[in-house]
C-alpha cells in the first residue's frame, strides 16, 4: 500500500481523522472547500477533545482540487451523503485504480454508490463513531467518546499497525455492515438533535427528545430484525437495550446515560451544523435508509418517514425548533 492518503471532502470530520493522521506520522492531504482551506493555513489546525486531547498542526497539507488524490494509495470519502455519487466521479476520474477507497460516511447507501460507480476498485466500510464539531477558525472538538473503525483488508491492516496507540487508532471489524447500522441506530439522533435547536448535552438532557429517539430506534431495530440484519454494538450498551435506556426517566439517563456517553457541552451533531448553514442534510442516508429498508421487505417504517418529512420541511424554510412535547407528538401521531 502505498503511504499517501488523500481525505476527500475534508470537513470537520475528515480534517479530524486526517489531522490525528498526520500526527501519527502519516503522509495526509485534505481535500475540501476553499474557505476551509483558508482557515487552516491562516490559523493551522487546533484538534481538542472531551479526553484532553489538544493538537495544533500547521503543516498538514491542504488541496482543494480532486487532482490532489493522484498519488494516493488511500483515499478516504468523508464527504456528506448527498455529495457521494459526485465524489465517486472524482475518485474515478484521477485516483490511481489500486488505490484503496474508504467511507467514513455516515449511513449505509454511501458505499453501495460508491461500489456502483466503481467498478474493479476496492471499496471499503468504516465507522467514525465520534462526534466532532467546528469551534471558531481553527479549531475542531471531539465532543463524545466513540472509536474509528474500517472493514478488514490488508491495506486496512497495515493502516491500524501504523496507527496503533495513537488517538487517531483505527478498529477492524468482519462485519463492517451491520457495524454500520449499529452506527446508525446512534445516528438516528442527529435529526432529534437538529430540530431541537439545542446542543447534544442539553437535548438528551430532555426526557420528550429522548423518546422521539427511542421510538425511532425501535421502529428500526423491529426493521433490521425482518430483514434479518443483526446491528453490532457501538456504544456501551447493546442495540436491543438502548431504547429502553434512553427513554429512562431524567433522573436515570442524566444521572448514568450522559456519563457514560462522554458528552461535553460544546457537542452537537452535523445536522444541526447543516441546518445553521442552509446546507442539504443527510436525512436520506440516516432515518432514510431505515424507511427504504422497511419499503424493500414489505413493511413500513411510519416514526422514522415522519421525521424525514419534518427535516425535509425545515431545510424547505418551514419550521426548524421543536420543543420536545411538541416533537414528540409530531412524530407519534405517525
Amino acid at each position: 500500500m502505498a503511504s499517501s492518503i488523500a481525505i476527500f471532502g475534508a470537513g470537520s470530520v475528515g480534517c479530524f481523522v486526517g489531522g490525528l493522521w498526520h500526527q501519527a506520522g502519516r503522509e495526509v492531504t485534505l481535500i475540501g472547500r476553499p474557505s476551509i482551506r483558508s482557515a487552516v493555513r491562516d490559523n493551522g489546525l487546533r484538534l481538542t477533545g472531551h479526553d484532553g486531547l489538544d493538537l495544533v498542526l500547521h503543516d498538514i497539507g491542504f488541496e482543494t482540487e480532486p487532482s490532489a488524490m493522484a498519488d494516493a494509495g488511500v483515499v478516504v470519502v468523508t464527504v456528506k451523503g448527498p455529495a457521494t455519487a459526485d465524489a465517486a466521479l472524482q475518485i474515478a476520474a484521477h485516483a490511481p485504480a489500486e488505490a484503496i477507497v474508504l467511507s467514513l460516511q455516515n449511513g449505509i447507501s454511501n458505499v453501495d454508490i460508491l461500489r456502483h460507480a466503481l467498478p474493479g476498485r476496492t471499496v471499503l466500510r468504516g465507522m467514525v463513531g465520534f462526534n466532532v464539531a467546528w469551534l471558531g477558525n481553527d479549531r475542531l472538538h471531539r465532543g463524545t467518546s466513540g472509536m474509528l473503525a474500517a472493514e478488514r483488508h490488508p491495506a486496512t491492516e497495515e493502516l491500524a499497525r501504523l496507527l496503533r496507540a495513537t488517538p487517531g487508532e483505527l478498529v477492524l471489524t468482519d462485519a463492517p455492515l451491520e457495524l454500520a447500522w449499529g452506527k446508525l441506530l446512534l445516528n438516528l439522533n442527529n435529526a432529534v438533535n437538529a430540530l431541537s435547536g439545542k446542543t447534544l448535552l442539553a437535548q438528551l438532557s430532555e426526557r420528550a427528545y429522548r423518546r422521539v429517539l427511542a421510538a425511532s430506534m425501535r421502529e428500526a431495530l423491529g426493521v433490521l430484525a425482518a430483514a434479518g440484519i443483526e446491528p453490532s454494538r457501538v456504544g456501551p450498551l447493546p442495540p436491543k437495550l438502548i431504547p429502553a435506556f434512553v427513554s429512562a426517566p431524567d433522573i436515570v439517563f442524566n444521572t448514568i446515560g450522559l456519563r457514560l456517553q462522554k458528552i461535553d457541552a460544546n457537542a452537537r451533531s452535523s445536522m444541526a451544523d447543516d441546518f445553521a448553514a442552509g446546507r442539504p442534510t443527510e436525512i436520506d442516508f440516516l432515518n432514510g435508509e431505515v424507511v427504504r429498508l422497511a419499503e424493500r421487505i414489505g413493511r413500513t417504517a411510519p416514526f422514522n418517514a415522519r421525521i424525514v418529512e419534518l427535516v425535509r420541511e425545515a431545510e424547505a424554510g418551514g419550521r426548524r425548533t421543536w420543543a420536545g412535547e411538541e416533537l414528540l407528538a409530531a412524530v407519534t401521531r405517525a
